[in-house]
């Protein structure tokens, strides 16, 4: 892939969900959530070159997906269409995360574009009305926008910041794509948690995934994985799935967890990281 050398590169990083519950089903047919999230030390690049005419240019869209349905690019059209801007943009990504997996690649990826371009495009839109816009674009791109360990309630829109102890942690990913939808509409799911009155990382162990048993029925992938994974300790599936990982409190730890899945899986040995490294740039 030819990147012009004027292009600017942006960090894009993955998330997990330490702990994800489903309160309830909401009249407009989505789920209201209660989630931890973090911020992993596994990236997607998201490389920007500004244009002085209205043009929005999606230079890769993801195999199998129309470009305008990206969320880099819905990212910085609803931007556009929001302030009335007359700039535009060229877009480049670099895909490190992998797709389907619940760990969030393509709302990182809106994340960075809105964040960068709302500077750019001299917008002026405030953190919370970014985020407000972002929820069109999709649940977990609030969380993105908001840059810090949080603690999620609504539809992932109704963010706090959460302490979260310093974590390294082994992913895996099975060699399958779970469908969020199916997943959500399956007769078997957990709608009924109860609501945290004050959640802290401590108040909410163990951890746990509403969504985890019903992918598990429907992904026998997923659920070995889980099964190999557990064999060192209390493992999660994060998001929708279908990724799994474990929790250390070491590199070390991780590190050697990490040499003996990744002879049979995808797998990543990561850092947990407090804030978005993009707000540490701009």
């Amino acid at each position: 892939m030819d990147i012009p050398s004027d292009a600017q590169a942006f960090p894009a990083p993955a998330k997990l969900n330490l702990d994800l519950r489903i309160t309830g089903r909401r009249d407009d047919g989505y789920h209201n959530l209660e989630s931890i999230f973090c911020f992993v030390g596994l990236y997607d690049t998201v490389c920007l070159k500004p244009r002085d005419d209205k043009k929005i240019i999606l230079h890769n869209p993801t195999e199998g997906i129309p470009y305008e349905q990206d969320l880099a690019y819905r990212a910085a059209l609803s931007l556009q269409q929001h302030t009335g801007s007359c700039r535009g943009v060229e877009i480049w990504l670099e895909k490190k995360i992998p797709t389907g997996g619940g760990l969030g690649g393509g709302s990182s990826d809106a994340a960075t574009v809105l964040t960068v371009l709302n500077q750019w495009w001299q917008c002026r839109l405030t953190r919370q009305q970014l985020i407000d816009l972002a929820v069109g674009l999709g649940a977990d791109v609030p969380f993105f926008l908001f840059g810090q360990s949080a603690f999620a309630r609504g539809i992932g829109e109704q963010l706090v910041k959460i302490e979260i102890p310093k974590q390294w942690y082994v992913i895996v990913k099975p060699s399958v794509h779970v469908s969020t939808a199916k997943i959500f509409s399956h007769g078997n799911l957990t709608r009924n948690s109860k609501p945290s009155i004050m959640p802290t990382f401590q108040s909410l162990q163990p951890f746990r995934n509403d969504m985890q048993a019903v992918v598990f029925q429907e992904y026998p992938e997923v659920w070995k994985a889980y099964c190999e994974l557990s064999e060192y300790g209390s493992a999660l599936m994060t998001g929708s799935g279908a990724c799994i990982f474990l929790s250390t409190d070491s590199w070390q730890e991780a590190n050697n967890i990490y040499q003996q899945v990744s002879q049979s899986y995808e797998a990543y040995c990561v850092e947990g990281l407090d804030v978005h490294p993009l707000f540490q740039m701009i």
